[in-house]
């Protein structure tokens, strides 16, 4: 897998790899399938233990991912952000190459191809040698979506929202009700919580920040599902 260092949060499907290098965490993203989903490989500088979040598609692409920045059998950990079929369709084949312990959002978990090891909600954390991301409960894509916060020590916080939040807006909702819910679990928990600096790397596309997000929240609001 080619592999770009410069990280602008820009990746192609079918083109390289892109990382970016924190002081005690590299982030390297990487687009695969048809639909542009983002996959992410978080490797702790320490211990080279590493998480992979969202096996979505290309399990080999995801495959040479994880050997060009990290050793396969020191994954230890791989987080399902929803149940969407775009997100879990290397699923099974990543678990058996790579035989990680495996984290779900709860009310999602019934549905994947496999059973995670650990359902996890507001508050959990997932750890991958001595780092570890904070999970955030998000209902309104699907029951059970989840997101990841990174906080660097020495800098921001790095949020993987799946398909809940992207640049323009929060993700495809099934009604007027959900809609609600994921605004309202958007506002409390990510906008009310977490500063402009906050990175947000999202389930496909390009990355945004906080900041450049939340002037248009009563925008969003007003536009609803």
């Amino acid at each position: 897998m080619d592999l770009i260092d410069d990280y602008t949060g820009h990746v192609e499907p079918g083109g390289p790899a892109a990382r970016r290098d924190l002081q005690d965490v590299s982030i390297t993203k990487v687009s695969v399938g048809p639909m542009d989903n983002n996959a992410y490989v978080l490797v702790d500088h320490g211990s080279g233990q590493a998480l992979l979040i969202d096996a979505a598609n290309e399990t080999d692409r995801l495959l040479d991912t994880v050997d060009t920045v990290a050793d396969r059998d020191r994954v230890t950990s791989l987080a399902t952000t929803h149940k969407h079929w775009d997100h879990i369709q290397s699923l099974e084949d990543a678990v058996r190459a790579l035989s990680p312990t495996t984290y779900a959002g709860a009310a999602d978990a019934p549905e994947l191809p496999v059973a995670p090891d650990h359902t996890v909600g507001d508050g959990d954390t997932v750890s991958f040698g001595g780092s570890q991301v904070e999970i955030i409960h998000l209902d309104g894509h699907t029951p059970g979506s989840i997101a990841l916060l990174y906080r660097d020590p020495a800098g921001s916080g790095h949020l993987f929202t799946g398909d809940s939040l992207f640049p323009g807006g929060p993700g495809k909702t099934a009604g007027p009700d959900e809609f609600r819910s994921l605004m309202d679990d958007l506002e409390a928990k990510v906008f009310g919580r977490l500063d402009d600096a906050t990175h947000v790397y999202p389930g496909h596309g390009d990355d945004t920040t906080l900041g450049t997000e939340r002037p248009k929240l009563g925008e969003w609001r007003e536009r609803g599902w």
